[in-house]
């Protein structure tokens, strides 16, 4: 019997996907130089007994299987390999639970970020996770590359908030693991392994997400610079004086010049740098205030704090239209993602510059500064070969940068295709062959996500 009736002897009809057309339009995630196979099959699940059937199937034949969410990734995770089942989980999309007094979320992987936020903050709670794809990203795929997002600076990244996983692994059985407790630490934390894992050790079907109460309305600050140097400065005295925001974002120049371009918001063009922080405490005004005299001790041109939600909402306006501006100025971006320490910020955007200097290249950076997360944005033209080549150089090279300053080459977009090779020259020779280790415990026939990672 061959793969397809394999599979419909445990699938519904409409589960599966067959046509070449059909299928082509699953095989890649929003990377850019990261190559994708041809499928043989889409599988779009419902249940969790229908995923064991595809993975007892998959392991019977030997047959490789991607999963995917909502395929919004930047690292081609999600990246089919030829003659593969993609297994997309974008059907299981129940909210199971919400549970107020225990402080929990019991969901579906294929729930959508923003879905989950709006219904927890129903019950006077929130889920602080919030991806810049949070309309489209699922939280299947939010833990599978252990997603991060503007929030992160006060209140982490998806894998502190992920409590329990259950997870069909790769022979077709159901491993429950972790708690709906607040605390819990009975063995090994095979929950947080899962996190992160790019759906190479198992297929997460339900998840268990810790909740918070939900926090006031934020207020915003936004406070221009002569250089990137004085805005990195006055991340590290906000950081340093103990001061807690809920956001501490920076653009530099040419993020802001692609915003003033697009957008007409009026920013000044001698500003070098943009930095925006908010607070979402009993006293926001109090503590932007603080912060504020921060900035222009550190040398600021201007300082600007909202005094409602309305106004803060149009300071972040910048921020949010940057991805968007910069896509403008060439044909193609390819977006990294480096995170260093805070203390490493400013030499961070200084050495990015000199790239973009050298390959003679657009480069624009933001930055989740209050963690040290940059995204430098490569600006291109796909249909130049000779630019395209220059583009893939100096996103190496921004890479290398990052891991000389004590950094690491992804803070929350993951690894997948695009930094595999970058990954071993992080980890190193002991910690490859001790992860490789894990994956073929979980995955020994190696047929779970392969060709990225490792």
């Amino acid at each position: 019997m061959d793969l397809i009736a394999r599979l419909r002897a445990g699938l519904p009809g409409e589960a599966i996907l067959t046509d070449p057309d059909v299928t082509g339009s699953y095989a890649n995630d929003m990377a850019s130089f990261c190559e994708a196979g041809t499928p043989a099959v889409v599988v779009l699940p419902r249940t969790v007994e229908q995923v064991q059937h595809v993975m007892r199937t998959a392991t019977e034949l030997r047959v490789p299987v991607v999963p995917q969410g909502a395929r919004t990734g930047l690292s081609g995770a999600a990246n089919a390999s030829d003659g593969c089942i993609v297994l997309s989980l974008v059907k299981m999309d129940r909210i199971i639970e919400i549970n107020p007094v225990d402080r929990i979320a019991v969901v579906e992987p294929g729930v959508v970020n923003a879905v989950l936020s709006r219904a927890v903050n129903e019950h006077g709670l929130y889920y602080p996770p919030d991806p810049s794809s949070w309309e489209q990203c699922s939280i299947g795929g939010n833990i599978g590359t252990a997603s991060g997002g503007l929030c992160c600076v006060k209140y982490g990244v998806t894998a502190e908030y992920v409590l329990g996983l259950d997870v069909v692994l790769a022979d077709g059985r159901l491993l429950s693991c972790g708690r709906r407790t607040a605390k819990g630490v009975a063995g090994y934390d095979l929950t947080r392994l899962f996190v992160g894992s790019e759906g190479s050790l198992g297929i997460v079907v339900r998840a268990v997400l810790a909740l918070r109460p939900e926090p006031p309305q934020q207020l915003v600050l936004a406070a221009e610079f002569p250089s990137t140097a004085a805005a990195c400065e006055a991340v590290c005295e906000i950081m340093a004086r103990g001061h807690a925001p809920s956001l501490l974002e920076l653009m530099d120049r040419t993020s802001v010049r692609a915003v003033n371009a697009m957008a007409q918001m009026g920013l000044p063009d001698t500003t070098e740098a943009l930095l925006l922080a908010a607070f979402d405490t009993p006293d926001p005004a109090a503590d932007l205030a603080a912060v504020g005299a921060l900035c222009t001790a550190a040398g600021a041109t201007e300082v600007v704090p909202a005094e409602t939600a309305a106004e803060s909402d149009l300071l972040l306006q910048a921020r949010r239209l940057t991805l968007t501006a910069l896509e403008r100025v060439k044909s193609a971006t390819m977006i990294d993602d480096v995170c260093v320490p805070r203390s490493r910020l400013a030499e961070m955007l200084d050495g990015t510059a000199a790239i973009a200097d050298k390959y003679d290249l657009t480069i624009g950076v933001v930055a989740h500064a209050g963690d040290g997360n940059t995204h430098p944005t490569v600006c291109f033209d796909a249909d130049d070969p000779d630019e395209s080549r220059r583009a893939r150089e100096s996103f190496d090279a921004i890479m290398a940068l990052g891991l000389r300053l004590g950094g690491t080459i992804t803070g929350e977009h993951g690894v997948g295709v695009l930094k595999k090779e970058w990954l071993a020259r992080e980890l190193g020779p002991v910690g490859l062959e001790l992860q490789r280790g894990i994956k073929d415990v979980f995955d020994p026939f190696g047929i779970l996500n392969p060709g990225k990672l490792f």
